[in-house]
């Protein structure tokens, strides 16, 4: 599994549909937007190894993890994070799990933020999506599992 980590002051994600853009996620104020990416061979183990980690991990104001902050986190299915473009223009997505393995593991990590006490907003699997979001720092990091 790979993630995106951004620390963000408010960050949204609407879904393109036949009759407009609706929002479907939304954290107000010091968070995480995290993009996860999932591969082939991940597992619900991962996942959960994913989860803990942001929950604890301490890039917010004043070295703070989101358990200590009681942050809220934005977590979006992102499989072009497997994306590979060191041949030719166009990147291929081999290393990316397909949807109906890579779905249930986002799902996955999402279960356990929220057993640990966090509160998740998400995108919608598979739609088209557009991710709104002010990068606070800027700090962004990568996370592999």
């Amino acid at each position: 599994m790979r993630a995106v980590v951004q620390r963000v002051d408010g960050a949204s994600v609407a879904v393109v549909t036949d009759s407009g853009i609706e929002t479907v996620g939304g954290i107000v104020g010091e968070g995480l937007c995290v993009l996860v990416g999932v591969a082939h061979g991940d597992t619900k183990e991962k996942a959960a190894q994913l989860a803990r980690k942001l929950w604890t991990l301490r890039i917010l104001e004043g070295e703070k993890s989101c358990s200590e902050a009681n942050a809220p986190l934005l977590v979006i299915s992102q499989f072009t994070l497997y994306g590979d473009a060191r041949k030719g223009r166009r990147p291929t997505w081999n290393a990316a799990a397909p949807g109906e393995v890579a779905e249930p593991l986002v799902d996955e990590v999402v279960a356990r933020l929220r057993e640990l006490g966090a509160t998740v907003e998400t995108g919608r699997f598979g739609a088209d999506m557009r991710v709104s979001l002010t990068n606070h720092g800027p700090f962004t990091v990568q996370l592999e599992m």
